[in-house]
């Protein structure tokens, strides 16, 4: 098949991207946007086989779930980013009703990737526009707050409750929902440091609203992606449930060790990934400074042998968490296709959006296999008697 000028023009625009994220949807890097510019204007021809990939972006995304009305169970997807926590529970069967996240960037790779595009603030979001559902989803941001003023109020006879020990925090908008629609189960993710956070304070409100004024049974554990994939990324999952059930992290699915970068790497990144001789010195000379203070900062060198650190949001600004090293050059930063797969996600998730965006939505998603076998865990409970109680 062919595609004309206008035929391409047509098709970016009802993806709802510009010309650089077209670029990044078509896996060619954002800094390919000059070749997309070329197809509009006329100037560069297209092959049969570019012309027949741009074809068949959309409308339906890769990984839209239909309209599924026999789903064993629904759920909804807070704080959503890009999807990371959604998927495994919708291979499990499960049907997403609403979603929602703020970031423009983190929506537009969504919507290209499951079909629907999120809702914006989750403040302006009432739990009377939201359709009932069994679990929810949420990777919530952790935010500072503590049990102050809840003692003085309690000696001015004054109620306290959830909404007093966490309002305006972005967890009492999850309690809210939760307290409103009053799902079967949920999920939360968070960082590995939420228990420790305030001194314990931030985790013990945490706890008391889910147990104590929501009235779940509330499980918790920090798991590391290591066991899981080639990256060490510790996070704490706590899982909820309305009704007593047999849950035990006992039965939890634990890969054996041994995934390598060597798994995910491409066979040949592009040269704009390896970092320049500036960059390169002053890394070095980072490293040097902390190194002869007794300080473990600095940058980290990994080979397809090796495991990674933590891939983080920052990683765009200088990727000097994992650079992987290359023979007779400077390092190179992993690629946003890399950066995908080190988190669990298949080579079918389209990135539609520039590698700054895409290394702060990975850097901020979850890693998917470890929510796999979490949903596996959880939904095995679930499936076997909770919506009938």
């Amino acid at each position: 098949m062919k595609l004309s000028p206008n035929d391409i023009v047509q098709k970016r625009v009802e993806l709802g991207l510009t010309q650089k994220e077209f670029a990044a949807a078509l896996g060619m890097g954002s800094s390919s946007e000059r070749t997309v510019r070329r197809w509009e204007a006329g100037d560069t021809s297209l092959t049969a086989a570019e012309c027949a990939f741009i074809a068949s972006l959309g409308p339906v995304a890769p990984f839209d779930q239909g309209e599924r009305p026999d789903a064993p169970f629904t759920y909804c997807d807070l704080f959503a980013g890009i999807g990371g926590i959604r998927m495994p529970f919708q291979e499990l069967g499960g049907r997403c009703v609403f979603s929602c996240e703020w970031d423009k960037f983190a929506q537009k790779t969504y919507r290209m990737n499951y079909g629907d595009t999120p809702a914006g603030d989750i403040r302006e979001v009432a739990s009377s526009d939201m359709p009932d559902f069994d679990v929810l989803l949420a990777g919530f941001p952790c935010q500072p707050f503590s049990l102050a003023g809840v003692s003085k109020k309690q000696s001015l006879g004054r109620p306290t409750g959830f909404e007093d020990k966490t309002q305006g925090t972005l967890f009492f908008e999850v309690a809210r929902i939760i307290h409103d629609k009053r799902p079967g189960a949920f999920l939360l993710e968070n960082v590995k440091n939420l228990t420790s956070h305030d001194g314990g304070k931030t985790f013990e409100v945490i706890r008391q609203t889910l147990e104590d004024d929501l009235g779940y049974r509330v499980f918790w554990k920090v798991l590391d992606s290591l066991r899981w994939a080639c990256q060490h990324r510790e996070r704490i999952y706590i899982v909820g449930f309305r009704d007593d059930v047999p849950f035990s992290w006992d039965g939890l699915e634990i890969p054996g060790w041994g995934h390598v970068l060597g798994e995910i790497l491409e066979e040949s990144p592009s040269e704009r990934y390896t970092i320049s001789d500036k960059l390169w010195a002053y890394l070095r000379a980072y490293r040097e400074k902390h190194e002869a203070a007794g300080n473990g900062f600095g940058y980290s060198m990994v080979g397809a042998g090796d495991t990674t650190r933590t891939l983080s949001a920052r990683y765009h600004k200088d990727g000097s968490e994992i650079l992987v090293g290359q023979e007779g050059k400077n390092p190179r930063k992993l690629t946003p296709r890399e950066c995908a797969r080190l988190q669990g996600f298949p080579d079918e998730f389209i990135i539609p959006v520039s590698d700054t965006q895409a290394y702060r939505q990975f850097g901020n998603s979850v890693t998917v296999p470890v929510v796999r076998s979490v949903a596996k865990l959880m939904m095995g409970v679930y499936e076997d008697g909770l919506r009938g109680a």
